[in-house]
């Protein structure tokens, strides 16, 4: 019974409700921004290796805080999550991932750029996300409450879950191993990292991702040369199944765009509200930088890693099958490639991937739990509840544990949409104030008193003050 509740629901609201507000927001904010997430590739990758503007050896940098972003969209969405999509969608999921990404980046940045202006700072770092920007912007606490709720649940209990079901079945296929045994060993690793904060989560985070991304890169890059003849082909075959002018696996032009939509947004999480909790984290100069950081990981995530997940699959022809799914049809695929060592390279880096993933969607949740009230037992408890779900995934049906995911997902993301539509004007008028001052050849930084944006405790003449905004 509730395996039909969740798909029902599923349905409904990745059918009819988040599809038309995640492509009709991501359009909205790319003509309001002037298609801010294209003109200002070259201004990202700036930004992106600027030097903290505090350096009190707390302060997050801007590098670490895009690793933070980049270790959660970085994990089995761009390797388990993409052989689902081809698998239940067909081809043509491939070509609406990369739609979501390309309009998406435009919303990674709104949200991005919110978290960085409503952000506060606690003893460590500064903290913020959707759940701040909700009460500090629309001062509805009561909305950013229930976002916060979801998201806690969302990343670190059933995420983490899925992050963990991946690796075992990833290993069970390479070495035959029991999930029970490598449910207990991932649960050990999350607390021994969980229990250290978020700059040990930053350290590991800076040091995997950007590694195993590289290696896995290089790797779908050889694929790409043993099979070069079959490139155009390749693309071709993507494009029309994205239209149902070629039938899917999946069948014709709805399930290409839902799974597309759904395995896209779980990879790169543009629109969701959770990449926004690690911009919040950063000490810069402007808000905006944070918004250019993020938009170049969703194409970093998307454009590039998820990619290279389609092409090695796509390559092979064993999705055609029907006979294997999930991490197991990219294993499968890439042993067809380069040969059996292929199936213990990925369950390696799916390891390092879903694992990285896994602790920082646990500092999602803390810093979510912080927001409703900052209690050390509850933090406390949540912790071992997150370790609790990392063991459970571990052993539960691969099929049941998207499909909630999916749910709770859906959820959350509802709501930032809700909060980042009414503030849109606040990120825009950021926006300009960056443009402006860089026309000018200053290194831009922020004042809201002169645009007009009360309510932001780290930035100008409020700096430090704390408020209650409760509506």
């Amino acid at each position: 019974m509730l395996e039909e509740i969740v798909g029902f629901l599923n349905t409904y609201l990745w059918g009819y409700v988040l599809i038309a507000a995640l492509l009709g927001l991501g359009v909205y904010f790319t003509v309001a921004t002037r298609f801010v997430q294209f003109r200002y590739l070259g201004e990202m990758t700036r930004v992106l290796f600027e030097k903290s503007t505090i350096t009190d050896g707390k302060s997050i940098s801007s590098f670490k805080s895009f690793c933070i972003g980049a270790a959660t969209r970085i994990g089995t969405g761009n390797l388990a999550g993409v052989a689902v999509a081809i698998g239940l969608g067909g081809p043509g999921a491939v070509f609406w991932m990369w739609i979501v990404a390309l309009v998406g980046g435009a919303t990674s940045f709104v949200e991005s750029t919110l978290a960085q202006v409503y952000k506060i700072k606690d003893k460590k770092a500064f903290r913020g996300g959707p759940a701040y920007y909700i009460e500090k912007g629309l001062g509805k606490r009561w909305l950013g409450i229930i976002f916060a709720v979801l998201i806690a649940l969302t990343f670190g209990l059933i995420f983490n879950s899925v992050q963990s079901n991946t690796i075992s079945a990833a290993y069970e296929n390479a070495f035959n191993m029991n999930g029970t045994v490598v449910g207990i060993v991932v649960t050990v690793l999350t607390g021994l990292v969980i229990f250290g904060g978020v700059h040990r989560i930053a350290n590991v985070s800076s040091v995997v991702v950007p590694i195993m991304a590289v290696l896995y890169i290089i790797l779908a890059i050889v694929v790409l040369v043993l099979n070069i003849g079959q490139i155009p082909a390749m693309f071709m075959l993507i494009v029309k199944s994205a239209f149902g002018l070629e039938q899917a696996i999946g069948g014709g032009i709805g399930a290409a765009i839902m799974n597309g939509v759904k395995r896209g947004l779980f990879s790169n999480e543009a629109g969701m509200g959770s990449a926004p909790n690690a911009a919040a984290t950063a000490s810069i100069s402007h808000p905006a930088k944070q918004g250019f950081i993020q938009t170049l990981g969703v194409y970093l995530d998307t454009l590039i890693v998820c990619s290279a997940t389609a092409f090695i699959i796509l390559m092979s022809g064993i999705y055609q099958t029907g006979d294997v799914a999930g991490i197991q049809l990219l294993q499968d695929s890439l042993g067809d490639h380069v040969g059996n060592a292929a199936t213990i390279f990925i369950a390696v880096a799916i390891f390092l991937f879903a694992f990285s993933s896994i602790i920082g969607s646990y500092y999602y949740g803390e810093t979510n739990i912080e927001f409703i009230k900052e209690s050390k037992p509850a933090i406390f408890v949540y912790r071992l509840a997150t370790m609790g779900m990392v063991m459970v995934g571990a052993t539960l049906p691969l099929a049941f544990v998207w499909s909630l995911a999916d749910l709770f997902m859906a959820l959350m993301t509802l709501i930032n949409l809700i909060g980042i539509a009414l503030l849109g004007k606040v990120a825009f008028k950021v926006l300009k104030d960056y443009e402006m001052q860089r026309k000018e050849g200053k290194d831009p930084t922020f004042d809201p008193q002169k645009l007009g944006i009360p309510n932001t405790e780290c930035w100008g003449a409020d700096a430090g003050k704390k408020k209650d905004i409760a509506g």
